[in-house]
């Protein structure tokens, strides 16, 4: 039995497969470009994320320079880079010569460790192994290297990769500093395209929206990312004043630790390190500086995160753990940046929800 279709249902049928064949064709462009630009797309994000979170900077240093704005982003670019490569050339340099002087101590026999304190063997899980192993340091170092080379050994090819890694991460944070310049060059541009891009999205919304992830943005990058650095700088002065081999390791460990919001625990070997070769004077002297370096985020961060844009803690940690998985070190600083936008996206979503009177409304402003 063949079925007749009037010419309404034709013209309707005509509709859809248009329709179909049109939003298949947008769906293949979106896919296409999606996959041109996934090799690139951490770099995109951090640059924009550093153009965003350093624009008030650009624009003071805009008025500075009597409106010349390609100069300022010129300057802010140059500024981002000696911030970036200045410090990295150091601790790099620190760090060679460390393990330089760690080879020297040991060939020569010179390196001296104290006993191990008497309830080490206390601590649960690794105490017992750890105090057998550093008494027998302190009485033959050589036989502790030797016990312990095998496993450095194994280790070795993952230690090469992790060096390769801070080395790409280095690159790509240098190629978001030029790419986050250029934004900046171009920013009435770029704000004119995000206006339009937030009216089309949020209609009437939009502007509010943009607001919220401008400031978000700004928040965690001053927050979390400036706290870390912060208190990295004042760790790695520590590490070199007590002379800390692999100062300029220790120092990328800490940067880690510190965006992890685990910084104190990256401080306490080598503050273990401090009691065993310096005097107990300089050990706690070292130990009252790491002790400050660990409060810093209580002080700092109230100050840089703003009030009115905070993030939940366990947001910023699900994000940095989430951003190294996705997208390896360099999401470790731009993964807790992006969920604490969609975070904040989502509570503004709901709060809009929620009509003024209601007794929730009150509840999900504080909460936010």
């Amino acid at each position: 039995m063949v079925t007749e279709f009037s010419v309404e249902d034709k013209t309707y049928i005509a509709r859809a497969r248009e329709v179909f064949i049109r939003m298949s064709l947008l769906l293949i462009i979106a896919v296409s470009c999606f996959l041109l630009l996934r090799p690139f797309l951490d770099l995109l994000i951090a640059g924009i994320i550093i153009a965003v979170g350093i624009y008030p900077g650009y624009q003071t240093l805009t008025k500075v320079l009597r409106g010349r704005e390609t100069w300022a982003a010129v300057l802010c670019t140059v500024l981002l880079l000696a911030v970036v490569l200045l410090p990295t050339m150091l601790l790099a340099g620190t760090l060679a010569d460390g393990l330089g002087n760690i080879t020297n101590q040991l060939k020569a026999g010179q390196v001296k460790i104290p006993p191990p304190p008497a309830n080490l063997d206390k601590l649960p899980l690794v105490g017992k192994k750890l105090k057998e192993f550093w008494s027998l340091a302190s009485v033959d170092i050589s036989e502790a290297v030797s016990r312990v080379t095998p496993q450095i050994r194994e280790r070795i090819p993952a230690l090469v990769s992790a060096s390769v890694g801070i080395g790409g991460l280095l690159v790509k944070f240098v190629i978001a500093v030029l790419l986050a310049g250029f934004l900046l060059a171009t920013s009435k541009e770029r704000i004119r395209f995000a206006d339009r891009l937030f009216g089309r999205i949020f209609d009437d919304q939009g502007p509010e929206f943009e607001q919220l992830i401008t400031s978000t943005i700004r928040s965690v990058t001053n927050g979390v990312l400036g706290v870390a650095v912060i208190q990295t700088i004042f760790a790695s002065l520590g590490f070199w004043i007590v002379g800390l081999p692999g100062a300029g390791l220790w120092a990328v460990i800490f940067l880690i630790g510190a965006v992890l919001q685990i910084g104190v625990v990256v401080l306490a070997p080598a503050v273990l390190y401090a009691f065993a070769t310096q005097s107990t004077s300089h050990a706690v002297m070292f130990l009252i500086w790491c002790i400050v370096v660990g409060l810093m985020d209580n002080v700092l961060k109230p100050i840089l995160l703003g009030r009115g844009s905070k993030v939940p803690l366990a947001v910023i940690f699900i994000g940095v753990l989430g951003g190294f998985i996705t997208m390896n070190l360099i999401g470790l600083f731009v993964g807790a940046i992006i969920l604490s936008v969609g975070y904040k996206l989502l509570m503004a979503w709901l709060d809009a929800g929620i009509p003024r009177a209601h007794p929730a409304y009150a509840s999900t402003s504080k909460a936010s």
